[in-house]
């Protein structure tokens, strides 16, 4: 039976950025800051609401992204704990759905390449299916963003540090519909200087 579609994005950008030598959020990218672009990805996706958690150096992000943030689909909520690791603004995104969404797609602040074509794919393949969890694959590789249905949100409140939802994909393999991306781009997340002028040079 299909899934009720409604389902809220909730992007993780809370983080030091402690592998690269800068703020990672405000880096500029084609005219366009890294977080900027996940944030329009979302905006142009058909998630029913938006919750983007912010952390370090939130104010900072709050007045470069001022109008842009307003959106009434998008709702900013703040991490404080964010130095303990992804976990605490997991926790935080999903506390600020309220159960109210009968699904979440985590999405990650430094994958500037995602867009709303793929966030829309996995949403598609996911209220079609059975399965209660969608992540995509490229080549055999596992990435982000993520889906879950709300059978998983008290388990996913309940993890800690810095691990993400890897456990919860592992113990629960057979409940996964895997989609297949054709560009690994999408997948591409910016931790390191490597990363960031990888990126560039293939942007030109």
């Amino acid at each position: 039976m299909p899934k009720e579609k409604r389902t809220a994005g909730i992007i993780l950008a809370a983080g030091q950025s402690t592998r690269i030598d800068r703020f990672k959020q405000l880096i500029k990218l084609e005219g366009k800051y890294m977080l900027e672009w996940v944030v329009d990805a979302a905006l142009e996706s058909r998630l029913a609401h938006v919750i983007l958690v912010l952390g370090h150096h939130f104010e900072k992000i709050q007045k470069v992204l001022n109008k842009k943030i307003r959106h009434p689909r998008i709702e900013v909520v703040i991490n404080p704990q964010y130095p303990m690791g992804l976990s605490r603004s997991l926790r935080r995104g999903l506390l600020a759905s309220k159960g109210s969404f009968p699904s979440v797609m985590f999405l990650l602040g430094d994958q500037p390449m995602l867009d709303a074509k793929t966030i829309n794919l996995l949403l598609d393949r996911f209220w079609n299916s059975e399965k209660e969890i969608c992540v995509p694959v490229c080549r055999g590789k596992r990435g982000n963003p993520t889906v879950f249905s709300h059978k998983y949100y008290d388990q996913l409140l309940q993890i800690k540090g810095d691990i993400g939802a890897r456990k919860i994909l592992e113990k629960y393999a057979s409940h996964i519909i895997r989609v297949e991306v054709d560009h690994p781009l999408d997948f591409l997340d910016i931790d390191t200087e490597v990363d960031l002028k990888s990126l560039r040079n293939m942007l030109k």
